[in-house]
């Protein structure tokens, strides 16, 4: 007979306060071997069995403590999202009345990070994250659209990107947080170890991705992974699965999650004088996943600081603030915000349960006119200000303004939301400072279109002076490049970067020459 031994681990939104997840051992008989795929929501009908110790086994066995097992009768797919919270009539009721209040967008946006002073677009950008677009769309052709929104925080230190994603993670009901250089390709994707059984086998365990499917998954620390552990998540950002080809075994698991990360810049802090690609340690493929990107400055304003620090200290004084007799208006205080987060994590899984806003004519046009005057704009300069993957990026981000209040259709209200978080992060990250257009190759490329003509130039004007001579004298690059109107700072950077990149390479002192191309 066929036998099959598993684990099942508890449902991760049922746990509460930071508690591991409970697992238990399965067994199998029969028919039932190979029916479980792992990272799998299930419903297991069995009877609970104590297995006597095993001589020699382990340490654990050896002390006499009976092990508990599942013998498996009966297994059920459950095909529902962590959404499935339960949700009372009086709850239910309380939520619609919370979206009809015109001011639900303020309250969300607060119950984010109400630690946390300023940075308003975010807290909506990440608050409509948790909502999602509208599920189960699909292509003429059948393939599923994704409806989950990515997000990239990239700040300086001490900027509270990590405190963001915490209170991000705590508010949905199915969150998992992972940082920086604990997580590997395998923790991230599935792990194929030897199974336990001693018939020198191997099974495949789900990673954070695999097991936040259906959820949000948290990636602090996101340019501390390691390149080839990183590059696990172009399929999970794009395709929303994790392919599998380890140890004879070849897979497929759903990894159906939005993915919230934050990475600080290559050199500390941001310099806004630098192009955005030279900061950050993240390959283009991967930032073009991201639907908005986040840059979170410590800009020095007086006005700004001053409330920044009386928010911090009025924060301090309330949970500090402590006589006997405060203590129990302290205790009720946080009772009542954890009954308020409680409410605010049931209309996330209600509005997802419920609502599946479509995309209504005007606000289509909107989005279309959008698309199409910014295009207009850089056709004239030959930049490219945004790409047809934007559009989706702007109908998800609607189709969540329209979700956080119940609504089944995106109104105009909504594209325009949509487009006031995406021109935000163009104007912070993708204008080209000596244009002033839109330009998505500052990240796509690293290098607005403007430098990239200003490489081009001094390399054809290279190439024309060493027509007439066998090595170039960089002081007639220059001062030829001057003619262009590129000044001689520019120019000798741009030089020193064609010979960094091989283009160019140096003969001796002041004189340079081609690489050529040979075979």
């Amino acid at each position: 007979m066929d036998i099959q031994r598993a684990e099942a681990q508890e449902l991760l939104e049922r746990l509460r306060g930071g508690t591991p997840a409970a697992r238990l051992e399965l067994y199998m008989e029969d028919d039932l071997v190979n029916s479980l795929t792992p990272g799998d929501p299930i419903e297991i009908t069995g009877i609970l069995r104590l297995r006597p110790p095993l001589k020699g086994k382990n340490k654990r066995e050896e002390r006499g403590v009976y092990a508990r097992y599942l013998d498996v009768n009966f297994i059920s797919g459950m095909m529902r999202d962590f959404e499935d919270l339960p949700i009372s009539p009086e709850e239910e009721r309380t939520i619609i009345e919370m979206a009809k209040d015109p001011k639900v967008y303020e309250t969300l946006c607060a119950a984010i990070a109400p630690g946390i002073y300023g940075h308003d677009e975010v807290k909506l950008a990440v608050a409509l994250q948790m909502f999602g677009g509208t599920r189960n769309k699909f292509l003429p052709g059948g393939e599923p659209i994704r409806d989950d929104i990515h997000l990239l925080l990239i700040g300086d230190p001490g900027s509270a990107k990590t405190r963001m994603l915490q209170y991000a993670v705590d508010l949905v009901p199915k969150g998992i947080y992972v940082s920086g250089k604990s997580v590997t390709g395998v923790g991230l994707t599935a792990a194929a170890e030897k199974d336990e059984m001693g018939e020198g086998g191997w099974t495949l365990k789900a990673g954070a991705l695999v097991l936040a499917s259906g959820g949000m998954a948290a990636v602090d620390e996101f340019d501390k992974i390691d390149e080839e552990d990183r590059a696990a998540m172009h399929e999970v950002m794009e395709s929303q699965s994790v392919s599998i080809a380890k140890a004879g075994i070849v897979a497929k698991f759903k990894a159906k999650c939005a993915i919230l990360a934050a990475a600080n810049p290559k050199f500390g802090r941001f310099n806004r004088n630098q192009l955005p690609g030279e900061q950050f340690d993240i390959p283009p493929t991967l930032l073009s996943r991201f639907d908005l990107i986040f840059v979170i400055f410590d800009t020095l304003d007086k006005v700004r600081d001053t409330e920044l620090a009386g928010k911090i200290l009025a924060n301090h004084q309330f949970t500090l603030g402590a006589d006997s007799s405060s203590g129990a208006d302290m205790a009720e205080a946080a009772a009542k915000e954890k009954e308020r987060r409680e409410i605010l994590k049931k209309y996330v899984s209600y509005a997802r349960r419920k609502c599946y806003p479509r995309l209504s004519d005007e606000a289509a046009e909107k989005i279309k006119e959008f698309y199409v005057d910014l295009r207009a704009r850089g056709a004239s300069s030959g930049s490219v200000p945004i790409t047809p993957r934007q559009i989706e990026g702007l109908v998800r981000l609607a189709e969540a303004s329209a979700k956080l209040r119940l609504s089944p259709k995106v109104e105009l209200q909504d594209a325009e939301r949509s487009i006031g978080l995406l021109n935000f992060m163009m104007n912070e990250l993708l204008r080209d400072k000596e244009t002033g257009l839109f330009d998505v190759d500052i990240i796509a490329t690293g290098k607005p279109k403007s430098m990239v003509d200003k490489l081009n130039n001094i390399l054809s004007i290279a190439r024309e002076l060493q027509k007439a001579e066998d090595i170039v004298e960089i002081n007639k690059i220059i001062a030829a490049a001057g003619e262009m109107h590129v000044s001689e700072a520019d120019a000798r950077r741009l030089v020193d970067e064609l010979i960094y990149k091989g283009e160019l390479y140096k003969v001796k002192h002041g004189y340079v020459k081609i690489v050529e191309e040979y075979g």
